[in-house]
């Protein structure tokens, strides 16, 4: 079936970026596989981190299937649109359903993004990553690809307003090599070794990054153990808790 609705919305974004003058870095696209079934697995830092995922696989000519949150669905904008380029819609009630729905998309050969943190991390560090990647490419047979973000916090994330100026934000973005999901090895142990390939790009990402903050009110996108004043991962815990 012809896809209506994907391609020009990656146009879009595209067009966007360039009118915002992003300036994109993007290395290791070719570890995306032409063909087959994937699990794509990034941190999550940003709200629009699912668009520069997405950029990662047009040079292999493929579209990324992202599981996403079922209330963006619901949105009376991108809930048409998001069915339209045939995301998957989590309701975490019933999580069960998503999962089928990832099974079959990945055995049928299409590549499924997921944020195993769930949620955006406030520290911009790793949170806990969920076992649910892990699980879903055991189950179909297919690889990991690692991937992380960085610079896309500065564009809008949780807590902060948007940065929609023409401010020449840098983005990397690092692709690793696919990891295999033996299915004879505990989730839980293929979870831990994508989080750690994760954490290598991420810190190659961050060693990449071409600025550094230009003054002291500009270190809220750096985190705490870079010597900036995001929270700490124990500050952001203790505030949940609250």
């Amino acid at each position: 079936m012809a896809e209506l609705v994907y391609p020009p919305v990656i146009g879009l974004a595209r067009t966007m970026f360039k009118a915002l003058d992003l300036r994109i870095d993007m290395r290791g696209t070719e570890h995306i596989p032409r063909q087959g079934g994937a699990v794509l697995v990034s941190n999550h830092i940003g709200y629009l981190d699912f668009v520069f995922c997405g950029l990662t696989a047009r040079p292999a000519k493929r579209l990324v299937r992202f599981m996403a949150k079922e209330s963006v669905f619901r949105h009376k904008v991108s809930g048409p649109l998001m069915r339209a380029m045939k995301h998957i819609p989590v309701d975490r009630a019933q999580g069960e359903q998503a999962y089928a729905n990832a099974l079959k998309a990945l055995r049928s050969g299409e590549i499924i993004g997921v944020f195993p943190e769930a949620t955006i991390s406030p520290s911009f560090t790793l949170k806990n990553f969920k076992s649910g990647a892990a699980r879903m490419a055991q189950e179909a047979g297919v690889p990991l690809l690692p991937m992380a973000l960085w610079g896309t916090q500065r564009i809008w994330t949780k807590g902060r307003p948007r940065d929609m100026g023409r401010n020449h934000i840098p983005i990397t973005i690092r692709v690793g090599e696919p990891l295999a999901a033996d299915p004879d090895d505990p989730a839980a142990n293929v979870t831990q070794r994508v989080k750690v390939r994760v954490q290598e790009l991420l810190e190659a990402a961050q060693r990449a990054y071409p600025v550094r903050p230009r003054g002291p009110e500009d270190t809220w996108w750096v985190p705490a153990h870079l010597g900036g004043t995001a929270p700490t991962p124990a500050q952001v815990r203790s505030r949940d808790d609250g």
